[in-house]
């Protein structure tokens, strides 16, 4: 589905008297691009702020808006001064730069892996895999110069387990943690995996787990969107599979 067209529009916006300063962007004294990271925090998406004093010289409050039939974007954005572009300055800088600009500033944290139902996986009982739901959020950042402002924004997509003993699994969400109490025979309702042969047998007695997230990375801004190459990010731990009969066949 395409992307919204999504960009800063200049507004009447004033920020609120007493309130917290929504971010601002002053251009680099020696030209060129001045880039502000979006950042997670407890209150979703946020844009730190620069060094520099809104309101000096001319220039207006941008604000985030998406103009696409009724679609909305869930990110929050904080409006935006940007200072008008000097007289003779030069022709507006490239969306298409600033966007590349953006997308070097994404900051995607590598997923932190659970397993279960217990800290050995078991050969022939169900293992679930699952991410920290933490980490499966949109990220963005934006880039500003001369008036013009542009925003990437990377969205999990899929993530690819190899388990170490020659399998794989692909989950489109982050999984399911398994639940305290459960039946350790139940299988994971959307993420899992079941070993057949025990780690033991093995070169240190463990296999090497990889959890590997594809992003998918588009941009929107001065009226244009665009779409960058996926990004992936990659962590890796070891799982020791055991084989205890009892619990695997239901014998004494």
């Amino acid at each position: 589905m395409p992307i919204a067209d999504c960009a800063y529009v200049r507004s009447d916006y004033q920020p609120p008297a007493g309130g917290v300063r929504p971010a601002s962007y002053q251009p680099p004294s020696a030209g060129g691009l001045v880039v502000r990271p979006a950042v997670l925090g407890s209150s979703g998406l946020s844009v730190r702020p620069v060094a520099s004093q809104p309101g000096q010289g001319p220039g207006a409050w941008y604000i985030y808006r998406c103009a696409s039939g009724g679609e909305r974007d869930a990110l929050y954005r904080a409006p935006v001064w940007i200072p008008d572009a000097a007289p003779g300055t030069g022709p507006a800088p490239d969306p298409e730069a600033l966007a590349e600009q953006a997308r070097n500033q994404l900051r995607l944290a590598g997923p932190a892996i659970g397993m279960s139902p217990v800290a050995d996986q078991m050969v022939r009982l169900p293992t679930w895999l699952w991410l920290d739901p933490a980490g499966w959020q949109q990220v963005a950042a934006t880039a500003a110069a001369g008036g013009v402002s542009v925003t990437a924004v990377a969205k999990p997509v899929a993530v690819v387990w190899s388990l170490g003993d020659g399998g794989t699994v692909t989950c489109t969400g982050p999984g399911t943690p398994f639940p305290a109490g459960a039946d350790p025979k139940s299988a994971s309702p959307d993420c899992g995996y079941t070993y057949t042969r025990r780690s033991l047998d093995e070169a240190g007695g463990t296999f090497a787990v990889t959890a590997a997230v594809r992003w998918d990375v588009t941009w929107a801004g001065a009226g244009q969107t665009g779409v960058f190459p996926g990004l992936t990010t990659v962590s890796t731990t070891a799982a020791r599979v055991i084989d205890v009969p009892a619990l695997t066949t239901g014998g004494g």
